[in-house]
């Protein structure tokens, strides 16, 4: 049996020096425009969001942006909070914070929403497919967590609190803020909760990118 590659613990630098970097960085920038249009997919299925875009459709029915700009505002919000977390972000962190936003705006551009009924389930179930897909991409680059994880990952390290409640806690409140403003929860939003961990982690084996000198494993 092959034995798939581990994810590396390496601070930015480390990431750009360690081996396969133009493999990593087309993976890497690949899979975050197909995130953004993963997102971009359940917004026109109009069947709930994931739970950050349910934050972030409220937050654009009161500030005259776009979806895709409000990814960005909130990525270097979260940002921010790495600072007291002591979090190091690296260039798939940043470009995350940009490419992603970027990406759905665009497919938004391209994808007309549909009438049908079936033509919404398949975009919705597909843009959780696909945001699986892409973030197992992403992650598996070995070049920086995104904004959103990194935040759930420091959270955890200084309350010493499970990644899981961690990430509960966070995807709770950012759904309750942004029902408050009137973001679209729905069917997705719940679908998309209990799926997206175990399509990903499922993914994620084929997508590690082994590097030369992976450091110490996680």
């Amino acid at each position: 049996m092959t034995t798939r590659p581990p994810l590396a613990d390496l601070g930015p630098v480390a990431q750009l020096r360690a081996g396969r970097l133009p493999r990593r960085l087309v993976q890497l920038y690949v899979g975050l425009v197909l995130f953004g249009a993963s997102l971009a997919l359940m917004v026109r299925g109009d069947l709930g969001l994931a739970p950050w875009d349910v934050l972030h459709s409220g937050f654009i029915q009161h500030v005259p942006i776009t979806l895709g700009q409000a990814v960005i505002l909130f990525s270097v919000v979260v940002l921010l909070l790495w600072i007291p977390l002591r979090e190091q972000p690296g260039l798939g962190t940043v470009s995350n914070a940009i490419v992603v936003g970027l990406a759905a705006d665009a497919t938004l551009v391209l994808l007309e929403p549909p009438d049908a009924m079936g033509a919404r389930v398949a975009l919705m179930l597909g843009g959780i497919a696909l945001n699986g897909l892409a973030t197992a991409m992403y992650i598996g680059a070995q070049l920086g967590r995104g904004p959103r994880d990194g935040l759930m990952t420091g959270l955890s390290r200084v309350t010493g609190r499970s990644l899981r409640l961690v990430r509960t806690g966070l995807e709770a409140t950012v759904v309750l803020v942004g029902l408050l403003l009137g973001g679209a929860l729905g069917v997705g939003t719940v679908l998309y909760a209990v799926l997206i961990g175990p399509l990903a982690q499922a993914m994620l084996p084929a997508w590690v990118v082994d590097l030369d000198d992976p450091g110490r494993t996680v």
